[in-house]
């Protein structure tokens, strides 16, 4: 199993702290250095100043928003970013959610399933440096009855496969992962649900391909703080108001993906209470409302035997890379959390 890290969002007041958490995972041997967008700062340029600055950690999208850019537009980013880094680009792609799809970017969202499949193909295809053209029910290349004809990428990417990752959550989201893509993005990771709500959907998916998962890479992304066993309690409770904002506050009351991850992790009871406190505008019962064992389950939380026994269940549950997004108020802690994760997982002997 290989780490890596998530930069999150950019513009939260930690940038320049951001780049020396890049530089020190680069140093250290981190596989992955992820970064994402909502409605703030895009990813792709974060990932060219990351890359700029360090010499062999590979940088990733986590995630380009599809509803953002024309699969062409994202074709030449990827290609361009995997030319710029010495082919070190990894291309995650996802739907978002309706909130932001149809508030932000004004995009419909309708049909994400097949949105996707149609943006990956065409992506895939313009980035084989061929014609581009295709037919499909919510992309036509060229434009039928046009100026407009195939065209081809006049940039040659790094190298002749760029991995795409898609972020997803949903059963048949995920099927769909597995039969057409390189990787999975999960969040909210249980090691010990990680069978039921994510892989077995995955394997499906790439049975269907007529593949196994050999080859896929299985990515989740957990939140790591260090301490004493004695103090994850107070550990967890850091995550309690992120843990709320996605359970009870990220999407509407009837599409809220998360939420419905928890209920299929077995918390029914909480998920609703959360999120009917979260909607009613108690972030903070709603953050109270959090059970310890949900968020303990997905997130690393401890000294480093207890985060490398966490590694070796997420190891034995298909995890193939391991994103860490390493807490701390400053600098020094996000540092001393990095330096623990990979300590960890020596120690877990799983590098």
């Amino acid at each position: 199993m290989r780490l890596g890290i998530n930069l999150g969002y950019w513009g939260a007041g930690m940038d320049s702290d951001n780049l020396e958490v890049a530089k020190e995972a680069d140093r250290l041997g981190y596989s992955v250095c992820w970064a994402a967008e909502a409605y703030g700062s895009d990813a792709a340029t974060v990932l060219s100043w990351v890359a700029a600055q360090t010499e062999r950690i590979d940088v990733g999208s986590a995630i380009f928003q599809i509803p953002a850019r024309q699969p062409a537009m994202t074709a030449m980013t990827a290609a361009t970013l995997d030319s710029l880094s010495g082919g070190r680009f990894r291309l995650g792609l996802g739907v978002s959610g309706p909130q932001v799809s149809e508030g932000w970017y004004g995009v419909k969202f309708d049909k994400p399933l097949a949105r996707t499949r149609e943006y990956v193909e065409i992506v895939r295809k313009a980035m084989t440096r061929e014609r581009l053209s295709y037919e499909g029910q919510h992309w036509t290349l060229p434009l039928p009855g046009g100026p407009g004809k195939p065209l081809k990428l006049t940039v040659h990417p790094e190298r002749e496969h760029i991995p795409v990752y898609i972020a997803a959550i949903g059963p048949k989201n995920l099927e769909q992962t597995g039969e057409i893509a390189d990787g999975a993005l999960l969040i909210f990771p249980s090691a010990e649900h990680l069978e039921e709500t994510a892989v077995r959907h995955i394997r499906a998916g790439r049975e269907k391909a007529g593949r196994t998962l050999d080859g896929f890479d299985i990515v989740p992304t957990v939140p790591l703080a260090v301490g004493e066993d004695k103090d994850v309690s107070t550990l967890a409770d850091a995550f309690r108001p992120y843990t709320a904002l996605y359970v009870g506050g990220m999407g509407s009351r009837k599409q809220n993906f998360y939420n419905q991850l928890a209920q299929r992790m077995g918390y029914e009871q909480a998920a609703a209470e959360i999120q009917d406190k979260y909607l009613a505008g108690d972030k903070d019962g709603a953050a109270a409302a959090v059970p310890q064992d949900l968020i303990d389950s997905t997130t690393l939380l401890g000294s480093v035997d207890r985060i490398a026994d966490r590694m070796q269940a997420y190891a034995a549950a298909g995890v193939t890379t391991l994103t860490l997004a390493p807490a701390g108020f400053t600098l020094e802690e996000r540092i001393t959390a990095l330096r623990a994760g990979m300590e960890a997982l020596e120690r877990a002997d799983l590098a």
